[in-house]
């Protein structure tokens, strides 16, 4: 699967520091506006840093967008605004583990993201930046999900009993 946005450095290319900065055009943020279930995103822009660190490379940057989401209980337009910092840890890849070795993972530690290839792909983190900042319920002010009420029978034989019951009317 293509990601909606692309924008790669090599890890060669960056130094002491790479600075760029990320806006995609009109045609780009519609892709990632369906990549994300929005309504629209009428403007996106990423600062990004990369820069080495002690055990790999640090990415840190600012991810600004007006997005429009879809309330999921009236359906009406929502809009957005988002302007957050982030901050990756990333890691060159190692060679494979070998498949006898048991691996275990601590949840409460942050692990580095693994660069495949010798690339970074910035564009890939602007979009997840953005998507990880999104409210994934997202809810206009006020509104309320009522649950309808249950019907009385839901028993299969409602419907015999209700024919039943015509049957002695009309008899």
């Amino acid at each position: 699967m293509n990601p909606p946005y692309s924008e790669t450095v090599r890890i060669n290319e960056i130094g002491e520091r790479l600075n760029r900065m990320l806006e995609p055009d009109g045609a780009v943020r519609a892709r990632i506006a369906r990549a994300l279930d929005l309504a629209s995103l009428s403007t996106l822009s990423g600062q990004m840093t990369v820069e080495p660190a002690m055990d790999g490379w640090r990415l840190t940057g600012r991810v600004t967008a007006e997005a429009v989401q879809t309330c999921g209980i009236t359906l009406e337009p929502l809009p957005v605004r988002i302007d957050e910092s982030f901050t990756v840890n990333l890691v060159e890849e190692t060679p494979q583990a070998v498949e006898d070795e048991e691996i275990e993972i601590d949840l409460d530690v942050d692990t580095p993201d693994i660069i495949e290839d010798g690339r970074i792909d910035l564009g890939a983190y602007l979009v997840e930046q953005l998507s990880l900042h999104l409210d994934p319920f997202p809810r206009k002010p006020g509104a309320a999900f009522e649950q309808p009420p249950e019907p009385a029978e839901i028993s299969p034989f409602a419907v015999l009993k209700a024919f039943k019951a015509k049957d002695e009317d009309q008899g």
